[in-house]
């Protein structure tokens, strides 16, 4: 049996999609939200599986990754997460590479060597990595309308996969992937999907309005601390909403805090866009933390720990 397993958000879908237009597999989908990376754990494989992953990090899957590789599994892994503890195995094909200005969709477009670049540049927009996104635009002469269609979808389909369960979201990842993964060109897509297009737009620009009118926590030149509503709202767009204020203000970190369901809280962190570092160290330090260079996040930080979290993120934007 093969496996594809993805992050629900706009990297892992695209990176899929491309492998899939470019080498066509029947396969069992495992996805899920944005922040549900440890997928692996939801399967078992062995001798005569294979297994594509793509955009959840390799740390937090070691485990099962190393088991299913002794079982006899074979592993296509293709990721820009922190990665310390990838295995040599001669069943392990790892492309892995955490550049802060890289994805995953970016990493399969290289390694399909440019076969469906829309798709990555949907993904890249998505990621808020701007300028790689309007870097590979620019190369394939792509004109204004098309680049901001393409970002449209980036920043839709990622605003989607954010929430604290699959209920929160507009579409779920896989009914997302079985539509788009029929077009070679995401702008077929939207011509011919015009509904959904409108309803995530819709979805993203009310979420965004009502983020926008918080007031910051706690903020300084360097850093601002966002406490969101605990809403459905919050939950969908805590990581779109910190994509933007990292676009609006460029050389400040950003935290973006919503409540859970487990009655704690979740964390979105940007590193300045003009120095995208830190962020991965800031949250790996606290239990269920963890991810990017220049994005990162902690799932559950207990309520008695906010205060602490906030003057550590002070603290590593402050002193550089």
């Amino acid at each position: 049996m093969h496996y594809d397993i993805f992050n629900g958000d706009a990297d892992g879908l695209c990176a899929l999609i491309q492998l899939r237009l470019a080498k066509p597999l029947v396969a069992t989908l495992i996805t899920g939200i944005k922040r549900d990376i440890q997928l692996l754990k939801k399967i078992t494989a062995g001798e005569g599986d294979s297994l594509t992953v793509l955009d959840i990090s390799l740390d937090k899957n070691s485990d099962a990754l190393q088991q299913f590789l002794t079982a006899g599994a074979t592993v296509f892994y293709a990721d820009h997460h922190q990665a310390d503890h990838c295995p040599t195995h001669k069943n392990l094909t790892a492309l892995i590479d955490t550049d802060a200005n890289t994805c995953t969709s970016l990493i399969v477009n290289k390694y399909l060597n440019g076969q469906y670049p829309l798709w990555a540049i949907v993904a890249a927009f998505g990621d808020n990595l701007y300028a790689a996104a309007e870097t590979l635009a620019s190369s394939l002469g792509l004109n204004h309308d098309a680049r901001q269609q393409l970002k449209k979808l980036g920043l839709y389909i990622n605003y989607n996969a954010y929430g604290g369960c699959i209920e929160d979201l507009h579409f779920k990842p896989e009914y997302l992937y079985e539509i788009m993964r029929h077009y070679s060109s995401p702008l077929t897509l939207i011509d011919a999907n015009a509904v959904i297009f409108n309803q995530l737009e819709q979805g993203y620009q009310q979420d965004l309005a009502k983020a926008l009118a918080i007031k910051t926590e706690y903020e300084n030149e360097k850093v601002a601390v966002y406490i969101l509503d605990d809403a459905v709202w919050a939950r969908r767009v805590n990581g779109v909403f910190a994509n933007n204020l990292a676009n609006q203000h460029p050389d400040k970190a950003h935290a973006i805090i919503t409540y859970t369901q487990a009655d704690d809280y979740q964390v979105s962190v940007r590193a300045p866009l003009n120095n995208k570092i830190n962020a991965d160290i800031l949250c790996a330090a606290f239990p269920t933390g963890g991810g990017r260079k220049g994005a990162a996040g902690i799932n559950h930080l207990a309520k008695n720990q906010l205060s602490v979290f906030i003057e550590e993120f002070s603290s590593i934007y402050t002193d550089i």
